[in-house]
């Protein structure tokens, strides 16, 4: 994927950032969910005061994006960090996103963490999940 496609992905999870729903932890996510077609998918954190309840920005985006109808993924970017202020580490996902992401996605996937549209890291998915359970384990 190239520098230019990194950065639109970056600036738009950063973008969706600003609309999260972290009211408790105050920490905000924004991601930037990338199909094969080459649509975007936004998604951002949604707290509850039932902890259990809440969702990552990853998955809110994952979810919406199979509403949508779309199956084939091929980037992720995140960015993460306290409300009010710009990012200042790298917002990985959690397992259970990845999990989400391997359920959907190829080991290539590429995931995309951001501190700004020119400071990320990248990563396949495979570095990511190394030895990931997936549909072609259970059959």
């Amino acid at each position: 994927m190239d520098k230019e496609r990194i950065r639109e992905l970056a600036r738009a999870a950063l973008e969706a950032r600003k609309r999260a729903y972290a009211p408790y932890s105050r920490y905000t996510v924004g991601a930037a969910l990338l199909d094969d077609e080459g649509k975007i998918y936004l998604g951002v954190n949604v707290e509850n005061a039932s902890y259990g309840a809440s969702n990552c920005a990853e998955r809110t985006a994952f979810f919406g994006a199979v509403g949508a109808g779309a199956r084939g993924f091929a980037a992720i970017a995140i960015a993460g960090g306290m409300e009010g202020s710009d990012p200042v580490d790298y917002a990985y996902p959690c397992g259970i996103c990845r999990q989400v992401m391997r359920e959907f996605c190829g080991e290539d996937f590429l995931v995309i963490a951001a501190k700004s549209e020119s400071d990320y890291q990248a990563f396949p998915l495979r570095e990511l999940l190394p030895h990931g359970f997936g549909g072609g384990n259970i059959c």
